[in-house]
């Protein structure tokens, strides 16, 4: 398992920043997702699946944002390519880059026009309708169990 208080330092907290979409909110978020959907452990789903990095995108999600999203936002598109140091984009580099799937994660967030909750139960629900989707299999009593097992003890 990655050492998660570095990966927030180093990864997380840089990538928001740069994304200018940085908050102590945020930053839980991103490491609740992460938590939730790779254990800190997994690059690629397990079993085959496509999700992709540690935050487990999927290459049509990862190209949605891209075609219907950062196309019409160059300037959070430039952003994106300075956080990860990527030239271009191409759903690869959520395998290849964990600052790229970091923000591609947080950018998939931001296109939500719900207030993002700063409270761990809010975020679980957050995660829960507008990242994993309703039909997903996640649950946000497992979100928020993962977030105290692997994040909290970390911080």
């Amino acid at each position: 398992m990655l050492n998660v208080k570095q990966l927030r330092d180093y990864v997380v907290r840089p990538v928001l920043r740069e994304l200018d979409a940085h908050s102590e909110a945020a930053e839980r978020l991103m490491l609740g997702t992460a938590a939730q959907e790779s254990r800190f452990e997994y690059i690629h789903q397990i079993g085959g699946g496509p999700a992709l990095g540690l935050w487990q995108m999927e290459p049509a999600t990862h190209n949605d944002i891209v075609s219907n999203y950062l196309n019409r936002k160059p300037e959070m598109a430039a952003a994106v390519f300075r956080a990860s140091g990527c030239a271009g984009f191409e759903a690869n580099n959520l395998l290849k880059n964990v600052s790229y799937a970091c923000a591609f994660a947080r950018v998939h967030y931001l296109r939500v026009k719900e207030a993002l909750p700063s409270d761990l139960d809010g975020q679980a629900k957050y995660y829960k309708i507008y990242y994993n989707t309703p039909l997903g299999k996640a649950t946000v009593h497992e979100y928020v169990q993962n977030f105290k097992r692997l994040v909290e003890p970390s911080l």
